[in-house]
């Protein structure tokens, strides 16, 4: 008569996969930061020498200044890479955080939504003023114009 020996249950079971999916998203995420990270560092110099190194500095800086920025399309895409990019770049970097320290589902899940609305609303607000802004308003007194507006 021989005996069975008792099976012992596999101490990583609870630490397994629930899907048998596999996808390359956190380091899509990873290497993306990165990316982005030097993108953002050039985009940022090349803003603040422009805004307060050059001409005036930043004695220089009022709403012609911007309006007359942001009458060409150059610096529009400028700050819009920067807004979209920085926009990203945060929002994955908190999606991160969030995933190593909320513990519960639900919690997480809540966190997300919240910063996945964050960033929709920003990015979109932001996107729309970059490329709706009027450099020459209507009834604005001339002094805060831009040379290139008629008063």
């Amino acid at each position: 008569m021989t005996a069975t020996a008792p099976t012992i249950a596999d101490p990583r079971e609870p630490y397994k996969r629930l899907r048998t999916t596999r996808s390359n998203f956190e380091l899509y995420g990873w290497v993306f930061m990165r990316a982005s990270g030097v993108i953002l560092l050039v985009l940022i110099f090349g803003h603040l020498f422009v805004n307060l190194m050059v001409g005036d500095g930043v004695n220089a800086i009022d709403f012609a200044f911007v309006g007359g920025k942001w009458a060409s399309p150059f610096w529009q895409i400028w700050d819009l890479l920067m807004l979209w990019l920085g926009m990203m770049h945060g929002t994955n970097g908190v999606r991160t955080i969030v995933n190593d320290y909320a513990e519960r589902p639900l919690v997480r899940l809540w966190l997300k939504v919240a910063l996945y609305t964050a960033f929709v609303a920003v990015t979109v607000l932001g996107t729309l003023v970059i490329f709706t802004f009027d450099p020459c308003p209507v009834d604005a007194p001339a002094e805060l114009l831009a040379s290139f507006c008629s008063a």
